[in-house]
């Protein structure tokens, strides 16, 4: 395994996401449509999520970067990466000298590529609309490394070793929770909010709060992203199989 074959397999694997049309509306038109819904209309208001003097643009950009990274690295790759695997993709990777930890490489490589893309598409809008930080750069950068390092590994040990209609399914579905109850999008109260808090969505979306709302870095979610990015690294190269 070179550092040449890694950037080729980035490059590759950068390529097919921008071409593809679905990915591109789960990854991007999706993110993009609720930072401004959550920016324009009441609704964070009226969840008790926010008062009514506080800048909704507070809760929206971290949400939609935090929904635009869970995109990208969970439920995207687990599904492009299933599809190849049962086509026989994946089989003749298995072939060359790239190996599992080349492809795990190369996919991290390109979902990084990708999700700079969308913070950068998501941080335009949310300027046009107001939002002025305040933004802990280095707690974004370290909560976007250890959070896709988390979400892509559980994905591709999810696509090596399910079938992929049903990881097709279960990804979606497990997108919507996250969205929805999984903390990835709006902090959760009381017990539930423990809860998601140590997993992986409820840790990301609090750290991504933290360092995008409040400027500062959550110790703990950042912890939890570590621990569930080598527990998910360790499984996919145990359990994952190209065929």
């Amino acid at each position: 395994m070179t550092l040449t074959r890694i950037v080729s397999q980035t490059r590759f694997e950068t390529l097919s996401v921008l071409r593809n049309g679905e990915q591109l509306l789960l990854s991007v038109i999706f993110p993009l449509g609720l930072l401004v819904f959550l920016a324009k209309t009441p609704l964070l208001t009226g969840l008790g999520v926010i008062d009514s003097g506080t800048d909704p643009l507070a809760i929206a950009v971290p949400g939609a970067l935090s929904l635009s990274l869970a995109s990208s690295a969970f439920t995207g790759q687990a599904i492009a990466t299933a599809f190849d695997r049962r086509y026989g993709v994946l089989r003749q990777l298995a072939t060359t000298p790239l190996g599992t930890s080349g492809l795990i490489l190369g996919k991290l490589g390109a979902v990084i590529v990708v999700i700079v893309i969308q913070y950068a598409l998501v941080l335009a809008v949310a300027v046009a609309l107001g939002f002025r930080g305040p933004v802990d750069v280095l707690g974004l950068v370290v909560t976007t490394l250890l959070g896709t390092a988390a979400l892509l590994s559980l994905g591709l040990l999810m696509a090596g070793t399910v079938r992929a209609e049903a990881t097709l399914a279960a990804t979606n579905l497990i997108w919507v929770l996250m969205a929805g109850v999984g903390g990835l999008i709006i902090a959760h109260p009381g017990e539930w909010g423990t809860v998601v808090g140590y997993l992986p969505s409820g840790a990301l979306g609090d750290a991504m709060r933290s360092a995008i709302g409040d400027g500062g870095t959550d110790i703990k979610a950042i912890i939890v992203l570590l621990v569930w990015g080598l527990v998910g690294t360790l499984a996919a190269r145990r359990w994952f199989r190209f065929e």
